[in-house]
């Protein structure tokens, strides 16, 4: 028998800009594995990059989960999975900054980055990464889902 708690949630995320700068949108589905009932979420800032909006679509699926879960983490974003997973620790140890060149300067997205550390800290998320506009399903959806927010600033 595995130590290894099974996971409940499926979470897949993503995020984009016009421009980016510019309009933003991000956008989430949740899929609850035991009964299979799905949830999408998304929303829009007039002016955000890129980077911020796939932050926020992972902080705002994990803080829409009403306990902590065991969830599976579906997005295309090497930046979030990296930061998730090899970054984010050393940043918080030294305080949210990064080494550049020979000195600490601080993270970029240090408000974003620090929300999800928030949730990570309440859930067990294991990342996958998924390749963008290749035909995945939720991936796709999930893309729709965040340009379609962003419409309304253009």
């Amino acid at each position: 028998m595995s130590d290894t708690p099974k996971i409940e949630i499926n979470l897949y995320t993503d995020g984009g800009c016009s421009g980016n700068p510019g309009p933003g949108g991000w956008a989430c589905i949740l899929r609850h594995l035991p009964s299979g009932k799905e949830m999408e979420m998304s929303g829009s800032l007039a002016n955000t990059t890129n980077n911020q909006m796939e932050l926020l679509a992972v902080i705002e699926g994990l803080a829409s989960l009403k306990r902590p879960c065991v969830v599976e983490l579906f997005t295309d974003s090497t930046y979030v999975g990296k930061g998730m997973t090899e970054w984010m620790q050393k940043w918080k140890k030294n305080g949210w900054k990064r080494k550049e060149k020979s000195k600490l300067v601080p993270v970029k997205n240090q408000e974003y980055w620090i929300r999800l550390d928030e949730q990570l800290e309440r859930h067990k998320v294991k990342y996958t990464k998924v390749k963008g506009h290749s035909g995945h399903p939720e991936n796709d959806r999930v893309d729709e889902l965040a340009v379609a927010a962003y419409q309304k600033y253009l």
